[in-house]
């Protein structure tokens, strides 16, 4: 079997007995209490993961440069062009 393989069979592992140990503690806990601060860490979890990516795109929308106007890229490629028929004629 691969190095891949048996990584992927490690995680399939692992993820099932995390679902079933969240499960146990959320449904049948051993003490009084804990499914609700385990219910208040997944939420924490959840809304500072969502709002996290959020304000990484808001933070790369407000700091990225707006591209060039297509006009300004077309003149240039004009221009680069025209060296090249320059070069080409010379050459000749």
């Amino acid at each position: 079997m691969q190095r891949d393989q048996l990584i992927g069979i490690l995680i399939i592992v692992v993820s099932i007995i995390a679902i079933a140990l969240y499960l146990w503690l959320l449904f049948i806990p051993p003490m009084a209490g804990l499914d609700i601060i385990l219910l208040k860490i997944t939420a924490a979890i959840a809304i500072v993961a969502i709002f996290g990516i959020l304000g990484w795109i808001g933070y790369t929308l407000a700091t990225t440069p707006p591209p060039k106007p297509i006009e300004e890229i077309e003149k240039e490629i004009e221009e680069e062009l025209k060296k090249l028929e320059k070069e080409t004629t010379a050459s000749q």
